[in-house]
C-alpha cells in the first residue's frame, strides 16, 4: 500500500438483492431483533404507527436494504427513513434511529435509489454511519407496518437475524 492509498475513500461493497416471493418481509441487515418496548421513543415502543419490530446493529457502518419487493414509496431526503409499498398493498416504513431527523442527513448516505423506484428485497437503500450517530442518538432501527392492507402479519420473536432472513412467523 502506497502512502496516498490510505487517503482514498473506502468504497462500500453493496449487497445483492434476494429472490423472494412478493409476500415476503425480510431482515434489512445482519443484526439483533430486539423487543420494541425497549426503544426510547414511545411512538415506536407502543406501536402507535402500526405493528413494529426493532433491530440493533453492532457494526460501525450498516447498509440498510429493502425489507420486501415493491416500490420505494417514501424516501426521506435526510436518509433516516424510507417506505416500501409491497405489491399486495402492505406498506412498510424503515426508521433508522430515534430523533435522527435532527442529524439532517449527516451520517446517512442514500444509495442510488429514489422515491418511485421498483425495489427487490435486499436492495441496498441507505448506508448508515452507526458509530457517528450512536454518539448522540438511540440507533434502534424500526420496521413498521403502517398499512397491513387487510393482511395479518405476525413477526418472529427477538433473536439474531441475517440480512434476507424471513421476519414473519
Amino acid at each position: 500500500m502506497g502512502f496516498f492509498d490510505r487517503f482514498k475513500k473506502q468504497e462500500t461493497v453493496l449487497p445483492e438483492p434476494f429472490d423472494v416471493n412478493n409476500d415476503a418481509i425480510v431482515a434489512i441487515a445482519d443484526g439483533e431483533l430486539i423487543d420494541v418496548k425497549t426503544v426510547s421513543d414511545p411512538m415506536f415502543a407502543e406501536k402507535m404507527m402500526g405493528e413494529t419490530i426493532a433491530f440493533r446493529y453492532a457494526q460501525d457502518k450498516v447498509v440498510l436494504c429493502s425489507p420486501a419487493n415493491g416500490t420505494l414509496s417514501v424516501m426521506f431526503p435526510t436518509g433516516h427513513a424510507f417506505g416500501i409499498t409491497m405489491k399486495n398493498g402492505i406498506q412498510l416504513l424503515v426508521h433508522c434511529g430515534v430523533n435522527t431527523v435532527e442529524a439532517n442527513g449527516d451520517g446517512f448516505r442514500i444509495l442510488n435509489k429514489k422515491q418511485g423506484d421498483l425495489v427487490k428485497a435486499g436492495d441496498p437503500i441507505v448506508e448508515v454511519d452507526m458509530k457517528k450517530l450512536k454518539a448522540k442518538y438511540d440507533m434502534s432501527t424500526m420496521l413498521i407496518v403502517t398499512d397491513a392492507a387487510d393482511h395479518e402479519i405476525h413477526f418472529i420473536k427477538e433473536q439474531p437475524v441475517k440480512r434476507g432472513q424471513s421476519l414473519t412467523a
